[in-house]
């Protein structure tokens, strides 16, 4: 379940479903890689959450994988992640 805020911040850039399946799906078509960890109970009590996405040197902590999709997505919507641009390696570029 999502905060009221997090709800409403992605309502302003118009994305209103907010389930984790569609959430992911949207974030996919933004960020090519990123890495979702469900974090075991003693770094969970430290830290004060349940997930952590992470998109290459950003990381977002989260109560529930929802949460950390929206946090991430919401980033990227705000311009406050600009993902790399997808490059060619030089092998796949050479003509055999």
């Amino acid at each position: 379940m999502l905060s009221d805020e997090l709800r409403q911040a992605l309502l302003a850039h118009g994305i209103s479903a907010c389930d984790e399946v569609t959430l992911r799906q949207t974030l996919e078509t933004y960020v090519p890689t990123y890495t979702l960890i469900r974090l075991a109970p003693w770094p969970a009590r430290r830290w004060k959450c349940r997930y952590r996405l992470l998109m290459r040197d950003q990381i977002y902590d989260a109560q529930s994988v929802a949460e950390a999709y929206a946090r991430g997505l919401l980033a990227v919507l705000e311009g406050r992640f600009q993902p790399e641009p997808e490059t060619q390696s030089p092998l796949a570029s050479q003509d055999e």
